[in-house]
């Protein structure tokens, strides 16, 4: 069985990265910059549609939709900076497994949990479960990069890692930032660390140390 988890694609690349990209803002476009209520709940993630309407789409096209443009360019521009260097490294079959399960992923946790809350109502969009996922892979991968924060602030990958997950959980439980899908995003690093372990057979905790060393 962990032979066929970890089985290798041939190596191929072909910007991938660059055309979810460009799917994204596409389907941004087609729905009427995200605000077409006719769109968001056709497409966003929703507990109530999905789980009694029988809407099983949703936990992929959730993440092409974004309700404004900031959310579609601050996203966007993660998924370019960051996941360019990942695929180039992993291969674009490889990049495109890893971002649509870890979305996939994420959009399931956070369906489960919002269920059992009793938010049903809530509507989910955007790509950012999937792009955190993709700045856990980037900072397992290249353990020793420096990520410079507005071009200036310079943040070892790992350590900013640390940084989003601590902003992430304190947002969540203080109530900041309303709106934002916090557990999506940490979600979203817990989907890539569970990729890390069953498909590499690598704990991210391990390499972030010995890089240290």
């Amino acid at each position: 069985m962990s032979n066929i988890l970890r089985k290798k694609f041939s190596y191929r690349f072909y910007n991938a990265t660059l055309i979810i990209a460009a799917v994204n803002a596409l389907v941004f476009v087609i729905t009427g910059s995200g605000r077409n209520p006719n769109f968001q709940y056709l497409l966003g993630l929703q507990p109530i549609l999905f789980l009694r309407g029988h809407y099983f789409w949703q936990l992929a096209t959730y993440m092409f939709m974004h309700g404004s443009w900031s959310h579609l360019l601050s996203n966007m521009i993660g998924l370019i900076f960051f996941g360019i260097y990942v695929e180039k490294q992993v291969g674009s079959r490889e990049f495109l497994l890893f971002y649509l399960l870890c979305g996939i992923l994420c959009g399931a946790a956070s369906l489960g949990i919002y269920a059992v809350a009793g938010y049903w109502q809530i509507l989910l969009v955007g790509a950012s479960g999937a792009v955190y996922a993709v700045l856990l892979l980037f900072a397992v991968i290249f353990p020793r990069s420096t990520v410079f924060i507005l071009g200036l602030v310079p943040v070892p990958a790992p350590l900013l890692i640390a940084v989003y997950a601590g902003i992430a959980v304190f947002d969540q439980v203080f109530g900041m930032n309303q709106g934002v899908a916090h557990l999506t995003h940490l979600s979203g690093f817990a989907a890539a660390w569970l990729f890390c372990l069953v498909r590499y057979g690598v704990n991210p905790i391990k390499v972030w140390k010995n890089a240290l060393r």
